[in-house]
């Protein structure tokens, strides 16, 4: 900011004059020079920067995005498999409820079973006892029917015997198979654990370096801010010393008009003042000529009245009437009305006092009636590829302010309009910068010269060449960086270009 100042105190210092002192600007265009050679170390590894700065922006979003995504379905899976094992841990509960309730029917059933067995055997009943005991057939005959039912009872209570070892051996199988899915969810869900640590490692180092890359987004940010800050601290100077020229010289004109007024009326004053002293002085020269007459008249009847001898003393007519009247006939004729006393005069007039014209540039001169702001279709400042546009977001943040229009480096540069420079300098992020007042408060800004060719104070027309394309500023590419402002607002140019 101080060096925006500075830049500005010389600019509008070199303004008022209306053109920078040789060695002022030599001394100023010495030090660019050499903050160019100290920026050309790091163009490299800008330019490295730049071209590769979109490839791994995508890159690091893609990885995040697979780091995120790997992680997602990891979490996702734990989750499946801990719910898994809720639910096996919940069967092998039920299974051994129901193992132990099994068990508890099982020996139920053995008991019944053994009390059966036990019973038969000391009855001693069995169809050949009965057949053989020599009783009754009626007796046998029902020895024979209980014999039927207590041999199906048995081999019942047998069968519940065998179905409540298979349903306990088939629990216990689920069992076996719940708890071998215990062991592989767990270790599953311990192999994912690991993934997950993997990933987590993964996404911290992609976090890592999209922070970094963000900060350089920043710190390119913060400086493009102070760039547009530097270029509108200086804008918004150069139009306050424009207004403050500008209403200086309204008023100079002012106290010119009011003086070559004044000295009008005083001339004025003064040959009214000389012709009434002059018409004084002929109206005395008229009384005087009439007084001689009168005189000579009065000698003349005197000289009538004299006696003859008078007459013929002296030879010719009237001899001595210039001796009696002082004066001859022939200078007697009456003196013009506007005749003047030698030696005397009314003054000369003396020519109205003109204010100093501004200096102007040696090849143009200024317009009379100054500059009259710009106008629709002007040509294009240098004929090049339109690159980012006015409104559209820039890669290191913000919005682009004007255009950028690439060329080769040493491309001519042209006035979009007839104007005056107001600025002619090094300008951080901006290289050599040049500013031309077109009037009406309208500015045009050309910016990333190579060389500039017009200093403060000259006057521009349309299509003269004003600087060559360059590099400097911090850029990579040759080209023209290019903004119309008015008020200090910055507009479309497109909508003004198109000549």
């Amino acid at each position: 900011m101080r060096r925006v100042s500075s830049l500005l105190m010389l600019t509008l210092c070199a303004g008022v004059a209306f053109g920078a002192q040789p060695s002022a600007l030599e001394h100023q265009q010495a030090e660019a020079r050499k903050e160019r050679e100290a920026l050309q170390a790091r163009i490299a590894q800008v330019r490295e920067r730049i071209e590769g700065q979109e490839s791994a922006r995508r890159d690091a979003a893609n990885a995040l995005k697979a780091s995120e995504s790997a992680i997602s379905s990891i979490n996702l899976r734990l989750a499946q498999l801990a719910d898994r094992r809720k639910e096996v841990e919940a069967e092998l509960d039920h299974l051994a409820v129901e193992i132990q309730s099994q068990k508890a029917v099982l020996a139920q059933r053995q008991q019944e079973l053994g009390e059966q067995l036990r019973g038969q055997y000391a009855g001693r009943l069995s169809p050949w006892t009965a057949l053989l005991s020599g009783d009754d057939p009626q007796s046998i005959g029902r020895d024979f029917s209980y014999l039927g039912y207590v041999t199906k009872s048995q081999a019942a209570a047998i069968q519940t015997v065998r179905d409540a070892v298979a349903e306990l051996d088939g629990l216990q199988v689920r069992t076996r198979e719940g708890k071998q899915e215990l062991v592989k969810l767990a270790d599953e869900a311990a192999d994912r654990r690991k993934a997950l640590q993997a990933q987590k490692r993964e996404r911290e180092q992609v976090l890592a370096r999209i922070e970094d890359a963000l900060a350089q987004q920043r710190s390119q940010a913060s400086t493009l801010t102070q760039n547009e800050q530097r270029l509108g601290d200086l804008i918004t100077g150069l139009q306050a010393e424009i207004a403050r020229q500008a209403e200086q010289a309204r008023r100079e004109e002012a106290r010119r008009q009011a003086e070559a007024a004044r000295q009008a009326r005083e001339q004025a004053e003064r040959q009214r003042a000389e012709r009434e002293r002059a018409s004084r002085e002929a109206e005395q020269a008229r009384l005087q000529v009439e007084r001689a007459r009168e005189r000579a008249r009065e000698e003349e009847q005197k000289a009538q009245q004299a006696p003859e001898r008078f007459k013929g003393s002296v030879p010719g007519l009237y001899p001595d009437v210039s001796v009696a009247g002082g004066l001859r006939p022939d200078e007697m004729a009456p003196a013009p009305p506007d005749a003047q006393i030698a030696g005397e005069g009314p003054p000369k007039a003396q020519p109205v006092r003109e204010a100093p014209a501004p200096q102007a540039s040696p090849a143009r001169p200024a317009p009379p009636r100054g500059f009259h702001g710009l106008d629709k279709n002007l040509p294009f400042p240098v004929q090049g590829t339109v690159q980012g546009r006015f409104g559209a977001s820039r890669p290191e943040g913000g919005v682009w302010r004007g255009i950028v229009l690439r060329a080769p480096a040493g491309t001519a540069v042209h006035a979009i309009a007839q104007g005056r420079v107001v600025f002619s300098n090094w300008l951080s992020g901006f290289g050599n910068l040049m500013i031309i007042d077109h009037g009406a408060g309208y500015l045009s800004v050309y910016a990333y010269n190579q060389s500039l060719l017009k200093q403060v104070g000259d006057i521009v027309g349309s299509g003269d060449t004003i600087a060559t394309v360059g590099a400097t500023g911090g850029q990579v590419e040759p080209g023209l960086y290019f903004e119309i402002r008015h008020q200090g607002t910055p507009v479309n140019p497109l909508l003004w270009l198109g000549g």
